[in-house]
């Protein structure tokens, strides 16, 4: 038993060290500004005309989403990893490999919305609505935008996807599949469930700056609280509240003053 307790230990460390380096690089790819090239201001002049949307700058768009969903939803995702990683073990499965199948799979799903929000931001940008900061110069837009995912937090979807993310053991043992494939289709599974709980909040960064990172260690610490803490669904509902009325502030200083 200290021997198969020690290997346990060992896969986890494994794991953990795996997922940790896939952050520490995503990290590190952002903060070395290997996004996209800004415009930049001459003097007192107003600023050059953004750079346009080459192959290069779609993959260079691409990379920035996609390293940005792995450092905002692989920190709420461990403990779900960790728990199929332990099943595993217990059912005499390759616990590294699959559990590494099953990250995959997550991680895929959050690399199909990556290829959605560069579509978005290039039509937010081919129709003047984003500004040089990558954030969206519709007040109106903002607000609606704020609106919406405030509104969401109360769906019965955003709810239902919630719960599963809230429960490894539900998600786990009523979900499991054998297998290699069966390790990577729970993770996608899993992934989905995922994306249906937080993509609003995704939507967030053309409100806040899809670069701005007080906003994405803002959302990733959101998101980890709502799917970690005890009374996690009552926060993301009070922040859903919050939403709401910010962004009716934001549409009301539309307003004219009469």
């Amino acid at each position: 038993m200290g021997l198969l307790a020690g290997l346990h230990r060992h896969d986890r460390l494994i794991v953990v060290a795996l997922l940790l380096g896939v952050m520490l690089v995503s990290w590190l790819y952002l903060l070395a500004g290997m996004d996209i090239p800004m415009p930049e201001m001459d003097g007192m002049a107003m600023p050059v005309a953004a750079p346009a949307w080459t192959a290069a700058r779609f993959l260079l768009t691409f990379a920035m989403w996609l390293a940005m969903m792995a450092v905002m939803m692989l920190p709420g995702a461990v403990p779900m990893l960790l728990f199929y990683e332990n099943i595993a073990q217990k059912r005499r499965s390759p616990a590294i490999g699959r559990t590494l199948l099953f990250a995959l799979g997550y991680l895929l799903v959050w690399l199909g919305f990556s290829v959605g929000a560069v579509a978005l931001q290039y039509g937010l940008d081919r129709a003047g609505l984003l500004s040089p900061l990558l954030r969206t110069t519709s007040t109106a837009l903002s607000g609606a935008v704020l609106i919406a995912a405030g509104l969401y937090q109360w769906t019965s979807l955003k709810q239902a996807c919630l719960r599963q993310c809230r429960s490894p053991l539900d998600f786990v043992m009523t979900g499991w599949r054998n297998g290699n494939g069966g390790a990577l289709s729970m993770g996608l599974r899993h992934g989905v469930f995922c994306l249906g709980c937080c993509w609003m909040l995704m939507l967030l960064l053309f409100v806040g700056g899809i670069m701005n990172f007080a906003w994405i260690i803002g959302i990733a610490l959101f998101v980890m609280v709502e799917k970690l803490a005890p009374a996690g669904h009552w926060i993301g509902k009070a922040a859903g509240a919050a939403m709401i009325v910010w962004g009716g502030l934001v549409l009301a200083s539309l307003a004219p003053i009469a």
